[in-house]
């Protein structure tokens, strides 16, 4: 068996890092929005990394994004308007990434 092998990558641009801590949404009301933003399982523009899955607590999002901008534009065009018909009010909380690690 082989041993697990990671690649360090040094982030060079401006990536940006989301969590989302939803309180309460189910996975009706992820799969509802995933499936409006996210046709047939595929990246947004911009959007390196999404991983979600549900806690005691409701659901959890972490997200790797190019950019703030990148972020900011499908919240705008796409994000935002789909969270409000699936009745989900979230507070995403932003960092700037610093380092990715990967296999």
């Amino acid at each position: 068996m082989q041993p697990n092998v990671f690649l360090y990558r040094k982030v060079t641009a401006m990536a940006v890092g989301v969590v989302i801590l939803g309180k309460g949404v189910s996975q009706d009301q992820y799969e509802q929005v995933l499936h409006r933003v996210l046709p047939d399982n595929h990246l947004a523009a911009g959007m390196i990394y999404h991983a979600a899955g549900m806690t005691q607590d409701g659901l959890c999002v972490t997200e790797i994004w190019e950019s703030q901008e990148a972020l900011d534009q499908f919240f705008n065009e796409k994000l935002g308007q789909a969270l409000q018909e699936a009745k989900i009010d979230i507070k995403p909380v932003t960092f700037q990434v610093v380092n990715i690690i990967d296999k």
